[in-house]
């Protein structure tokens, strides 16, 4: 998700300030009716509570494609194919059935007598709309780059949706309708040419998800409890009603999970924060095959150097220059590991190729010959931006020990900076940033996921890069569906990425972690690859 997203994984603030000082999620609950600006709805009191550091950029699907979002669009939007939990393969959910009709035509049959939580219906019109919508709005902050390969969908009538294709025999398409760009809309509510205010979302009770929102406090407390119209793959929730609460700070998160006033915290605990809770046996800490990935970019028309081949220069003595050991070990303590490619290792086709060009260690020598050979003066001036809210409040101590870490070769000279992660998402693809920090976390279990949405046309990275023979080979690889001579053309351009274009350097891959209370059950269904943390399988 993807922004990271990486969902990838994306951006932006939104800070608990009259609660800021108040630890206990008990008296958060309290506190923000009565100081919280764009409250909607009034609610009750939740049968489980969840609390989280990442903030909710948007609830509408075309605006959003960040974690912090897809939480509570995982909860409200049905899909027309979603994941089971802890499954990779996708299902029906919306639909009865799927399959390809031709290369280039893909055909769902839609369920009789869905319909939104407000009474509209739900149809196949509805889908064709959703993904009409997704495409024509195509937000700079949302997901539509996942649907790049799709050229037109129809709804020929309440029952029957086709998707056509751009390029035949695609092997992710079915992967991408559970996604973030994938959620089902009620064209009744969402206007066709522009996004939706959260509060006229959930105003409109435009929800087709397993829960409904009853009250909405941006950033503060989210209340759901169960859609009795949803009909699909997931099911009934095993629990009927449940509460989200945004801290800003990672010990009050801590403390209140601890101290058993809220249930679950999912995202984001420091390392030493689950050091520490692993040895409490109030809680368990969980983790399952999360794929997040932890990298830099680099805008290519701002970034340091006056010519492209400086530009190159640069962002290669970056890659030779950092030093993952160090970060996955002093900063993160082992819960995260080095990568080498934007693909982390366990996907299909998964190479190492920035280990193998730039090395495993850092390399002032290499570094410095490569700014030599490119007449860069030194030391390099770096604008580095980082996010210090929603990729976890380490991401502090991470970005000073990379800014440590480039000074230390005399080749660079880093000026950090920090913006929340609402400012983040807009100023990052304005060009606002030169270099800087971004997350990901994958859309679907494919290694796809983590080339297409970076390097393809329109890529959600928004950093001007794009390349035809980049782009070529991203289409070989989705359209191959021999499996050796996927992983071929997916080595190939995990290569060619890492020797001729250095536009993102990745850093770090780790796994999905919730803690729970002792009596919570449910959460280690939904920790895996798919990143849908589904509340519906959460109880006590």
């Amino acid at each position: 998700m993807r922004t990271l997203a990486t969902r990838p994984s994306p951006i932006r603030s939104g800070r608990l300030k009259c609660v800021a000082a108040l630890g206990m999620a008990s008296l958060a609950v309290l506190a923000v009716a009565g100081c919280g600006a764009g409250r909607t709805g009034g609610g009750s009191g939740a049968g489980l509570k969840i609390g989280t550091t990442d903030k909710i950029y948007s609830l509408d699907p075309a605006a959003a494609y960040d974690q912090g979002s897809y939480v509570p669009e995982t909860q409200i939007y049905q899909h027309v194919l979603n994941f089971a939990p802890g499954q990779a393969v996708p299902q029906p959910d919306a639909a009865e059935k799927c399959g390809f009709a031709q290369p280039v035509v893909y055909t769902c049959t839609i369920r009789s007598g869905l319909k939104f939580a407000n009474g509209d219906p739900l149809t196949a019109r509805s889908v064709k709309y959703s993904f009409d919508r997704m495409v024509k709005i195509n937000d700079p902050n949302g997901p539509a780059s996942l649907l790049e390969n799709l050229d037109h969908t129809d709804a020929p009538d309440d029952h029957t949706v086709t998707f056509t294709l751009k390029v035949p025999n695609d092997q992710t398409f079915p992967a991408i309708l559970p996604t973030q760009a994938g959620p089902i809309v009620d064209e009744k509510v969402f206007p066709a040419d522009k996004t939706l205010p959260d509060e006229d979302i959930v105003k409109g009770k435009a929800f087709s998800g397993q829960y409904v929102i009853s009250s909405y406090d941006k950033n503060k407390l989210v209340q759901y409890r169960e859609n009795p119209d949803y009909n699909g793959l997931l099911g009934k929730p095993k629990t009927a009603t449940i509460s989200t609460t945004y801290y800003a700070e990672a010990s009050n998160l801590k403390l209140d999970v601890q101290n058993g006033a809220i249930d679950v915290a999912y995202r984001s605990l420091t390392p030493t924060d689950l050091e520490s809770l692993r040895g409490d046996d109030k809680v368990k800490v969980l983790s399952g095959p999360g794929g997040e990935l932890r990298y830099i970019v680099f805008n290519l028309n701002t970034m340091p150097g006056g010519t492209p081949d400086q530009k190159l220069a640069v962002r290669k003595a970056v890659a030779s220059s950092v030093d993952r050991d160090a970060l996955a070990s002093g900063v993160y303590k082992g819960l995260f590991k080095p990568v080498y490619s934007s693909v982390p290792q366990g996907f299909v086709g998964a190479t190492e190729p920035f280990k193998e060009i730039y090395g495993a260690k850092p390399n002032k020598d290499q570094a410095a010959k490569f700014l030599a050979d490119a007449k860069v003066p030194t030391p390099v001036p770096i604008n580095l931006q980082y996010n210090p809210d929603h990729y976890g409040s380490s991401s502090s101590e991470e970005y000073a020990a990379i800014k440590g870490q480039l000074e230390a070769t005399g080749l660079f000279k880093v000026n950090l900076q920090s913006t929340e992660w609402v400012s983040y998402n807009k100023e990052r693809t304005q060009d606002g940033y030169p270099v800087f920090q971004m997350g990901w976390f994958p859309d679907y279990p494919d290694p796809d996921d983590y080339l297409t949405p970076f390097f393809g046309p329109n890529n959600f990275l928004k950093n001007h890069f794009q390349d035809p023979g980049v782009s070529a080979q991203l289409s070989a690889e989705v359209t191959e569906p021999d499996v050796e001579k996927r992983k071929a053309i997916l080595a190939q351009v995990q290569h060619d990425l890492a020797q001729n274009f250095v536009s993102m350097v990745p850093l770090l891959s780790g796994e999905a972690i919730a803690v729970v209370g002792k009596n919570v059950s449910g959460a280690e269904q939904t920790l895996d690859l798919s990143t849908k943390f589904r509340y519906g399988v959460l109880s006590k």
